[in-house]
């Protein structure tokens, strides 16, 4: 069994000077937190803002690309990068943990297909096509207002050239009529590599049934998110009530200023442990998200993709990624065949590499 988590959103965390080498005291994810969770290999998503303009887009997007390749060089003999399932396996087979590398927002592309081309000959296997705003190539869920109606004409380009390139297309962030779109002219399956279900949490983010259906009848696959608002309704309004969200992003702009501030880390850590004191729901509810996807399309359309590291809580129980074998061992608890853990547990996304 290859155990795989589908996005992390670590390179952020290494531009604010991680080390993800050794164990950290806070941080849901470094090698060491990987081994004990059980986990063989994650993609680590570098993940776009989108309030940078198209160049500044693509200048940070390389500055984490060389920061992910400069974390796994200085931890030799811990992980590898790899770009496919076989490479995947045969670092497993050393003892190695696998980074695979995606793009979380298609912002960074600008609006060239050269660019595009460039991002998967340096290991991008996934795009995320868009965030919380609109881009070139699609409308976000997040606007109130669309922008395109779905995919822009670009987009369409996009979705061509991402199925001839064997590269991923990503649909979480992206509007319903975008995604409906994406079907339409995807020739190849594809995957919402960290969202929910709309039906258990009605969060915009999360899929419908419909949605789920339609995407497993072209062969992809649904991974289901960590973040305990797309897993609850009812935590998200506490977390809504609390404040502490609002008040926390302020903190955490002046840490990404000057990350190597002790006092604005310290500040920001102290943000994280209130968050971590809330009650917060269990980390079961990702096994009912599955069950739910399983009771629609049966077990070969779902997996795991908790966006530790880019989610500012996690459920009990799952603080980091140390934990996540929990999630396996409630999988079985609830009568899962070994066949169909394995393949929650990575196999359903290796397949589509």
């Amino acid at each position: 069994m290859f155990v795989l988590d589908s996005h992390c959103d670590t390179p952020s965390q290494i531009h604010r000077l991680r080390n993800i080498g050794v164990w950290n005291s806070h941080g849901h994810v470094d090698f060491p937190k990987m081994k004990k969770g059980g986990v063989d290999g994650a993609f680590f998503a570098l993940y776009i803002p989108p309030a940078l303009g198209p160049s500044e887009a693509t200048s940070y997007a390389m500055e984490l690309l060389a920061d992910v390749y400069d974390a796994v060089d200085s931890a030799p003999g811990q992980a590898a990068i790899v770009t496919s399932r076989e490479e995947a396996l045969a670092a497993k087979a050393k003892g190695l943990t696998s980074v695979f590398l995606g793009l979380e927002n298609g912002s960074a592309i600008q609006k060239s297909l050269p660019l595009l081309r460039l991002f998967r000959r340096m290991g991008i296997r996934y795009m995320t096509l868009s965030h919380s705003a609109h881009n070139e190539i699609c409308d976000s869920c997040a606007p109130s207002q669309p922008r395109w109606g779905g995919l822009s004409p670009f987009g369409r380009e996009v979705v061509a050239e991402m199925n001839r390139l064997d590269m991923l297309i990503d649909v979480s962030h992206i509007s319903d009529a975008a995604f409906y779109d994406v079907l339409k002219f995807s020739e190849k399956p594809v995957v919402a590599t960290h969202s929910c279900c709309r039906a258990l949490a009605g969060h915009k983010r999360n899929l419908t049934d419909d949605m789920i259906r339609s995407m497993a009848e072209k062969g992809g696959v649904i991974q289901i998110n960590f973040y305990p608002v797309f897993l609850d309704d009812g935590f998200a309004a506490r977390l809504s009530a609390s404040g502490i969200e609002a008040r926390g992003e302020a903190v955490e702009a002046e840490f990404i200023g000057d990350p190597s501030d002790p006092a604005k880390r310290a500040a920001w850590y102290a943000v994280e442990d209130e968050l971590a004191a809330m009650d917060r729901p269990s980390y079961k509810l990702i096994a009912d998200h599955i069950d739910h996807v399983v009771s629609l399309v049966g077990a070969d359309h779902v997996g795991l993709g908790s966006d530790f590291d880019g989610i500012p809580v996690t459920p009990s129980g799952m603080e980091d990624i140390s934990h996540f074998s929990l999630i396996l061992d409630e999988l079985a608890s609830r009568g899962y065949s070994d066949t169909d853990i394995e393949k929650i547990a990575g196999g359903n996304f290796l397949k589509l590499l």
